[in-house]
């Protein structure tokens, strides 16, 4: 079952949102040029290369334009 969500910054907005779905790809780039040297699979990056850790999902409000994650906009609404 779904969430409902309430912005947190407008306060206001319950129905129109933005979902963003983050899709990873690990790199090395060049530090002078900034060109891509190598492109890893997920698993395959290294031991100094940390993985990301961050949400699946953000979300926009298409109200007043605040992008949180998704648990921002849950909170707000379960507080109401």
């Amino acid at each position: 079952m779904a969430d409902p969500y309430l912005c947190p910054n407008c306060k206001t907005n319950r129905s129109r949102f933005n979902l963003i779905q983050q899709v990873v790809t690990p790199v090395k780039m060049d530090a002078k040029s900034g060109d891509i040297i190598e492109q890893f699979e997920n698993n395959n990056a290294g031991p100094l290369h940390m993985p990301y850790r961050g949400p699946e999902r953000r979300v926009q409000c298409a109200t007043c334009g605040l992008i949180e994650e998704e648990r921002m906009f849950v909170k707000r609404a379960q507080q109401q």
